[in-house]
């Protein structure tokens, strides 16, 4: 661990978690990229460290212009700005609870040292879970809650997610980055678990004269039930009302962008369209007042039989 990462400062909590987000393929609605950035932000989480990047990343591939290359600025011929891969650490408490946030560029080359170097991080300080985050496109309606699928790296953990309207993972394919370290994370015996959101996106190119495409980059619906979720995971007490206005705006701002389409071609059924997805969808329900409502009703009982 000492070759790669570089860790300034050592927080210490009676139960430390960890967020961990990549700038990364399955990153829609910047669930893996943009949530833990605004955690950060609005938490005011401190930098405690960074990974050392050397050996991560390419430069160039051959037969393309600037897929991997970093971005560079001049201006009258001084170089002013150089965007570079970033691998970096943050701390905030929530209640009792020590939060780290990682945030980073999923490598190119070398994964097996990237992620050991991660789960070494996460054993120093001794995190108790890791939550990783991510999104996929797909069409739902806007205006309702976003489908959350999670997988998880130990057995023992299966019996949690029930109570987190989640549909667990049965995806087989080319591995994303959380998917990747949740399996590595398994054969560590770590405790990971990975969420990933629906987030919409629709393609009107096929529909009369219209050629848009809607794809939310930031889907702050998404992001609220995942932090729910997380919330009630980790017994972790972030605010969420910020949030929650955001996606009440964002629902807003969608929906003025559907009467523009309408206007502009009432021919293609745009609406029509959106009602289909919104009957065919199953909307998930995650409501953790009833735990605490079920746990106070079994406190009131046990208080009746077994009086002082």
């Amino acid at each position: 661990m000492p070759d790669i990462v570089e860790l300034w400062d050592k927080p210490q909590a009676e139960r430390m978690v960890m967020l961990a987000g990549w700038r990364q393929w399955a990153d829609a609605g910047s669930l893996s990229s943009g949530l833990p950035r605004y955690l950060v932000q609005r938490n005011s989480a401190k930098r405690i460290g960074r990974f050392n990047n050397q050996g991560f990343y390419m430069f160039q591939i051959p037969g393309t212009h600037d897929l991997v290359r970093p971005v560079v600025r001049f201006e009258n011929g001084y170089p002013r700005s150089m965007e570079t891969r970033r691998n970096e650490l943050f701390f905030t408490r929530s209640g009792e609870c020590g939060v780290l946030i990682f945030l980073g560029d999923e490598p190119h080359l070398d994964i097996e040292r990237y992620s050991n170097a991660l789960f070494d991080l996460a054993a120093d300080l001794k995190v108790e879970r890791i939550v990783g985050l991510g999104g996929v496109y797909g069409e739902l309606p806007f205006d309702r809650e976003r489908i959350v699928s999670c997988n998880f790296s130990l057995k023992r953990m299966a019996g949690e997610f029930a109570r987190l309207a989640v549909n667990l993972s049965d995806y087989h394919g080319g591995a994303s980055m959380g998917s990747y370290m949740c399996s590595r994370a398994s054969e560590r015996e770590l405790e990971y678990a990975g969420m990933h959101a629906l987030v919409p996106t629709y393609d009107f190119s096929n529909m009369g004269k219209l050629t848009n495409t809607i794809r939310i980059e930031n889907d702050f619906t998404a992001w609220l039930g995942v932090m729910r979720r997380v919330n009630f995971m980790l017994r972790t007490d972030f605010s969420l009302e910020d949030l929650e206005e955001k996606s009440r705006r964002l629902v807003e701002v969608v929906e003025s962008k559907v009467d523009e389409l309408e206007k502009m071609a009432p021919e293609a059924g745009v609406r029509d369209y959106l009602k289909r997805l919104s009957d065919e969808f199953e909307e998930p329900v995650f409501n953790p007042l009833d735990d605490v409502w079920e746990d106070a009703l079994r406190g009131l009982l046990d208080d009746r039989e077994n009086p002082t």
